[in-house]
């Protein structure tokens, strides 16, 4: 079957009653789930997990629940982020930087809708690149080795100067705070307990949410608290509700451009929608921003990264299908539910049970346009959340996010450390020191340590490796000119400058 064959017959598999209902329940479950700080998509895919398979439900009916929980939870993450300034996963700590911004202007609504219409063209950008290209994805993909992920993880921490602001040595320094934290806990070669101070708790390492509650969401409570009793706090009003076609079009390039990164970094194994945010957010700062209103509010720093990190989630399904090969934690365990109603994905998958394959990827169409239906309406029910008197507020907050960090491994002890992360945090802020760099060097501090290791590993110590290939001598020669972008626009525009002023 060609692919517009194959497609057609994937909608008459996803627009039967039963699929429809279930595309309608896990894209609305998802977004719920999104929405609440401390659950996430992978929380929450593993969670139905057992329900799904309670329900004898056929397997191509429990993945299309499945995956309409994973996009649902990534367009319901952007709600918290935007409102509240507390992102639920490594993916939306980016919307933080200006959806927050947004809100505090009275701009939540016009925030919330940008995000969704961006996460739909995202996510409906994704499914379309599933459909075409998927095959040819997965070759280039099964390219990177060990040694171009660790140039990989280079190249996205040397996007990290765009988060820097103006002082690019605090960025620095964030980022090196959360390598730091990465490095807690048994040792992947060795075996050797590292810096967890006879801790047992430590020995799986720092919990990723853990972490991003207490630098977010506890310390912007006691930011709150320390307005309130300075009685400099002012109430958020929220002025509209919907985004303006001027916003959008002015937006516009700038989530097509996140979609196409964000889609392509989904496809490699292991990436993720954390790097996608990034990388976009980045790469449109250094091309759009030319009057340093990037983090300061503007809409093009909350499409970027809702495009990018939607689109992600459906790039990530392309490994997983065709390779059988998770392209992120969430489809990892989408990868094991698939197991469990004893099927098995890779190449074969597209001849062998067409009907999965193409009755996921259509119930992906349907379930981005359920979710747009879904979520405008509701954009003002959650706009109103600003408008909640402070004295609610910041007790809610605390209590959510304290509720969401033992919900997740039953541990007094993340508690306590989610405190002791969220005083430091709200140092931080005090300083000057941004928090997204300590979130991305934690995600992608990880992968980076792991994947150096199994590329001296296979060369048996030669450092060589990893610059041997042409693809990792490409990411390096992106990574440098990252760097130095920056300099070179300065000099450029200092030079600009100077040569205007000598012909008045």
């Amino acid at each position: 079957m060609d692919v517009f064959t194959s497609l057609l017959h994937g909608f008459q598999v996803a627009l039967t009653p039963l699929n429809l209902s279930l595309a309608f329940a896990g894209t609305f479950l998802g977004t719920l789930i999104g929405a609440l700080p401390g659950i996430g998509p992978v929380n929450g895919v593993a969670i139905l997990i057992p329900i799904a398979y309670a329900l004898k439900l056929p397997p191509e009916s429990a993945l299309i629940l499945l995956a309409g929980v994973y996009y649902g939870a990534e367009y319901g993450g952007r709600i918290a982020s935007i409102l509240l300034n507390v992102p639920g996963d490594a993916g939306a700590v980016i919307t933080t930087l200006d959806g927050y911004p947004m809100a505090q202007k009275g701009n939540a609504g016009e925030a919330l809708a940008l995000s969704a219409i961006s996460s739909f063209i995202g996510g409906t950008l994704a499914v379309i690149g599933l459909t075409l290209f998927a095959p040819y994805l997965a070759e280039w993909a099964i390219k990177f080795g060990p040694a171009e992920y660790f140039a990989l993880m280079v190249f996205a921490f040397s996007t990290l100067a765009s988060l820097a602001g103006k002082n690019p040595v605090k960025a620095l320094i964030a980022s090196v705070f959360g390598l730091m934290l990465a490095t807690v806990g048994i040792d992947p070669g060795s075996g050797v307990p590292r810096f967890t101070f006879g801790e047992m708790k430590l020995y799986d390492g720092v919990d990723f949410l853990v972490v991003a509650i207490g630098l977010f969401a506890i310390s912007e409570v006691l930011t709150l608290l320390e307005h309130s009793y300075s009685g400099s706090a002012a109430q958020m009003k929220v002025r509209t509700t919907l985004v303006s076609f001027k916003t959008f079009m002015y937006s516009l390039w700038s989530i097509l451009r996140s979609a196409l990164i964000g889609f392509f970094i989904g496809v490699l194994p292991g990436a993720g929608a954390s790097i996608a945010s990034a990388v976009a957010y980045t790469t449109e700062k250094r091309l759009v921003d030319r009057e340093g209103t990037f983090g300061t509010g503007d809409p093009r720093g909350v499409a970027a990264p809702e495009a990018a990190n939607n689109a992600a989630s459906g790039g990530a399904m392309v490994p997983m299908l065709t390779l059988g090969v998770p392209g992120s934690g969430t489809t990892a365990v989408l990868l094991g539910a698939l197991m469990m109603f004893n099927v098995t994905p890779g190449p074969l998958i597209f001849e062998q049970r067409p009907e999965i394959v193409w009755g996921l990827i259509a119930s992906m169409y349907i379930g981005n346009v359920m979710l747009l239906v879904l979520n405008l309406p509701l954009v003002g029910l959650f706009a109103r959340i600003l408008t909640v008197p402070r004295w609610l507020l910041v007790p809610s907050i605390a209590a959510l996010s304290f509720i969401g960090v033992y919900a997740v491994n039953n541990s007094a002890f993340d508690l306590l450390f989610m405190t002791g992360i969220g005083i430091v945090g709200y140092l931080m802020r005090k300083a000057g020191f941004p928090l997204a760099p300590v979130i991305l060097g934690l995600v992608l501090g990880r992968l980076m340590e792991v994947n150096l290791r199994r590329a001296l590993s296979i060369s048996g110590g030669d450092w060589t490796i990893l610059y041997a290939s042409p693809l990792s001598k490409a990411l390096w020669i992106l990574a440098i000119v990252s760097l130095l972008f920056p300099w070179l626009m300065g000099l450029f525009a200092s030079r600009k400058g100077g040569r205007g002023s000598g012909e008045r």
